[in-house]
């Protein structure tokens, strides 16, 4: 499937996989990089936030699987700025 990216730099995610990947629209989603590719993971909702402790879930996975995105997005833009920094050499 080909998408197209507007000048903005945005994309829309088709419908059929907002659906199927209970994408709400309007919503948020994680937008990450993992092995040199991007991934788009759904945000989990209040209800499936509420639900976390069930099923099988340790207590705090969801809140650990945030930080974990959110300190990947900042290592990741501290690698950006030192790759886009002039050297000293220059």
């Amino acid at each position: 499937m080909v998408v197209r990216v507007s000048q903005k730099g945005q994309a829309t995610i088709p419908k059929g996989l907002r659906e199927k990947f209970g994408i709400e629209a309007p919503g948020e989603v994680f937008i990450y990089e993992e092995e040199g590719r991007i991934v788009v993971e759904p945000v989990p909702s209040p209800d499936e936030l509420h639900g976390i402790h069930a099923e099988g879930h340790e207590r705090g996975e969801a809140t650990e699987r945030l930080r974990e995105l959110r300190d990947e997005e900042k290592r990741r833009e501290a690698e950006r700025a030192d790759r886009l920094r002039p050297s000293e050499d220059e």
